[in-house]
C-alpha cells in the first residue's frame, strides 16, 4: 500500500512538473515580427503574409499546449483522488437505531400533515365565508346553492398518544 502511494505521489509530481514546463513554454511563444526587406509594396505584402503564417503556427502550438495542460490537469485530479483515503465503511445500524431513525421520519411526516391540515382548514373557512356571503344572491340568480357539504367537511390530522401516532379528523 505504501509503495502504491509513493508511486502515485511520484506520478503527481511528474504531472505537476510537466504542467509547469508547458505553461512556461506557452508563455515564451510569440510571433516574431517580420520586417519587409524593403519598402516596396510586394515586400510589405510578403512580410505580412509570412507574419500571418507564423501567427497561425504559434496559435496552433498554443492550442496544443493548452490541450495538453487540460489533459494533464484531468489526470492530476484522478491521481489526487487515488491518494484520498477511502471512507470508513459504515457499520449497519442496530435495530434500535433503525427504529429511532424511522420514528423520527414518521414524526416529521406527521408534523407536515398537520401543517397542511391547518392550511386546508384556513382555506375551507375562507371558502365557507365567501359561500355564506354569496349564497343568497347566487340562489336568487341560479336557483341552486353555490357550495354545499360544509357540515360533513373534515380534514385529517395526526396526533400522538403515548408515542402512538393516531390519524384523526378535524370537523371544519
Amino acid at each position: 500500500m505504501v509503495l502504491k502511494m509513493d508511486r502515485i505521489q511520484a506520478e503527481i509530481e511528474a504531472i505537476c512538473t510537466q504542467i509547469a514546463v508547458l505553461r512556461n513554454e506557452r508563455d515564451t511563444l510569440k510571433v516574431q515580427e517580420i520586417l519587409p526587406e524593403n519598402e516596396s509594396p510586394e515586400a510589405i505584402a510578403e512580410a505580412y503574409r509570412r507574419q500571418a503564417r507564423a501567427a497561425v503556427q504559434v496559435s496552433a502550438e498554443i492550442q496544443g499546449i493548452d490541450n495538453a495542460i487540460a489533459a494533464l490537469q484531468t489526470q492530476l485530479k484522478q491521481k489526487q483522488q487515488e491518494l484520498q483515503p477511502l471512507p470508513e465503511p459504515k457499520q449497519p445500524l442496530t435495530l434500535a437505531e433503525q427504529v429511532e431513525q424511522v420514528t423520527q421520519q414518521a414524526y416529521d411526516h406527521a408534523e407536515r400533515i398537520n401543517e397542511l391540515a391547518a392550511e386546508l382548514i384556513e382555506e375551507l373557512r375562507a371558502l365557507k365565508a365567501i359561500a355564506h356571503d354569496l349564497s343568497p344572491s347566487y340562489w336568487q340568480l341560479h336557483h341552486k346553492p353555490f357550495v354545499t357539504g360544509f357540515k360533513g367537511a373534515a380534514v385529517p390530522y395526526v396526533r400522538s398518544d403515548s408515542g402512538v401516532l393516531m390519524i384523526s379528523k378535524l370537523i371544519v
